[in-house]
């Protein structure tokens, strides 16, 4: 496939941030036919079951019917492991995140949440394909159970890897900090420029989250960005619509 490609994924989608998204969701559905794929978070902080929200799963349904992707995207969304006891570990579970989940679960632990999830999508009968772990974290145990389970896919920041061989694929993403304004200060020049460094991509990634929606500044890039991305002819895709374009050789081990 030689037409270069766009992914619109957002990513921690529950009970409790919809309504964060829904006025941006609104917004992208009002240019036309714009697949997303959504990172489905089946009991979110644990206090946003999924069961418990009928309407939000009629919600997630409808997406489904319309062409959306959903991918499981951890279960709790929480970091519950012990206390970190070195500066990397320190660094990545308390100053990068503390929502990494899958950073340092060993393998039962790991296959537990992910069949877990699995059910979750089974139980409402949503397609699944992919997994990706929060903040792209996962720990060896967690890698080791992706290979017993039937899933296609994962990601990092920068590719989605195929499963059970963890073959990479390049398929670059944008992503903003926006917690504070000169974290999205600094975020939109980050990503004016590698935007420009990937104009020749086969395809980009546009890597939304909760907080980018409560901010007029952050809401709008990304609204702006992905109206240009499409008047510049990318097309835009699921992930696992565009993965399944991919030939199988292309990429390299993760």
């Amino acid at each position: 496939m030689n037409t270069p490609s766009l992914l619109l994924v957002l990513h921690d989608v529950a009970p409790q941030t919809w309504p964060d998204y829904q006025a941006f969701v609104e917004a992208v559905d009002a240019l036309g036919t714009v697949p997303m794929t959504w990172l489905v978070v089946p009991n979110f902080h644990k206090h946003n079951d999924l069961d418990a929200y009928p309407e939000f799963r009629r919600l997630l349904s409808r997406r489904v019917a319309r062409g959306d992707e959903l991918v499981l995207h951890g279960y709790y969304h929480c970091d519950e492991g012990p206390i970190p006891t070195t500066p990397r570990d320190w660094f990545m579970r308390r100053i990068y995140t503390h929502e990494g989940e899958f950073y340092d679960l060993p393998l039962d632990a790991a296959l537990t949440r992910l069949r877990a999830g699995i059910e979750v999508f089974h139980r409402y009968n949503w397609p699944l394909e992919g997994f990706v772990a929060p903040a792209w974290l996962m720990s060896e145990g967690t890698r080791q159970a992706l290979r017993q389970l039937p899933l296609r896919y994962t990601s990092d920041s920068q590719h989605l890897i195929r499963l059970p061989d963890f073959t990479a694929i390049d398929a670059p993403g944008l992503v903003w900090s926006a917690r504070s304004a000169w974290r999205r200060g600094l975020s939109k020049i980050v990503s004016d420029q590698r935007e420009q460094r990937w104009r020749q991509a086969p395809v980009i990634r546009l890597g939304l989250h909760p907080v980018d929606m409560r901010h007029e500044f952050s809401r709008q890039y990304w609204l702006q960005t992905l109206k240009r991305l499409l008047d510049e002819g990318r097309v835009p895709m699921t992930k696992a619509g565009w993965l399944k374009l991919q030939r199988a050789p292309v990429g390299r081990a993760a």
